[in-house]
């Protein structure tokens, strides 16, 4: 008898579970009719949340080929005997070992980015981390964790969320990588980066990261994905990288939703 009843109320919750799967899809679903979801570019309703059609054509994709190093764009594609990194990442490379950027960072793909890392407005994120994860499918599929780029917490407290840990939580879990957001630390309260030269931006962030105690022993040996929102010279990444390198992690790749176009070759 008591066999029986467990198996009946094996069979009662799974039917049960499948019944409030059911309902939560419809519960959207009519929602989604009534009350469509907004593009985030504007009030233009869309099929579901993300960008206008007009936004998508602006906004200029990076797709392979690319430099393995720095994730600028290849003017064209030179075949199986290419090299896979730009003159400057071959000559001087950065501490982290690779590199992707879903987009470039310009006139279409900037408003966008200022509005969720200054506007408050975190609905961006999810749709960041789809771009991040189909931009650095390559890096994602290698990695062991994600870590976001750590604000100091003056920062974070006058900002009110970190825009790059906003991005990696759900790309973490999409790729069901290990997230660790409290491993890597922001020591000092540093000026903005922007405005600066490439050398100014590096002496800004010298040192001014750390590896916690807790974090050397779970990056250790493991190859880590640091997320940021943009990629400009690299000073802040490159600082970050050094960082979990000197704490013990194999390797560093870095992936951002844009990079500007001529990172290498800002005023040093």
């Amino acid at each position: 008898m008591d066999a029986q009843d467990g198996v009946w109320r094996a069979a009662w919750e799974g039917a049960r579970s499948q019944l409030l799967r059911f309902g939560r899809t419809t519960g959207r679903g009519l929602a989604d009719m009534i009350l469509p979801p907004m593009a985030h570019d504007s009030r233009e309703a869309t099929a579901a949340a993300g960008l206008t059609p007009d936004a998508w054509s602006r906004i200029i994709f990076l797709e392979a080929p690319v430099c393995d190093g720095c994730g600028a764009a290849f003017e064209f594609d030179g075949g199986d005997f290419a090299e896979d990194r730009c003159a400057a990442c071959s000559t001087l490379p950065y501490a982290f070992e690779r590199a992707r950027a879903a987009c470039i960072y310009d006139d279409a793909s900037r408003g966008l980015i200022l509005r969720y890392k200054h506007g408050d407005q975190q609905q961006f994120a999810p749709l960041f981390a789809r771009w991040i994860g189909r931009a650095a499918a390559e890096l994602t599929r290698d990695a062991d964790a994600v870590i976001p780029v750590p604000l100091h917490p003056m920062r974070l407290l006058s900002r009110r969320f970190n825009q790059a840990a906003e991005i990696a939580r759900p790309l973490a879990r999409t790729c069901r990588l290990d997230y660790l957001p409290d491993s890597l630390i922001r020591t000092s309260h540093t000026q903005t980066q922007g405005g600066k030269s490439r050398r100014g931006r590096r002496l800004n962030v010298k040192k001014a990261f750390a590896v916690t105690e807790a974090g050397r022993r779970r990056i250790k040996g493991r190859r880590i994905l640091l997320i940021d929102d943009v990629l400009t010279t690299g000073a802040t990444a490159e600082a970050c990288a050094r960082a979990l390198l000197d704490a013990g992690a194999r390797a560093v790749d870095l992936a951002v939703i844009a990079r500007v176009r001529n990172a290498r070759d800002l005023t040093m």
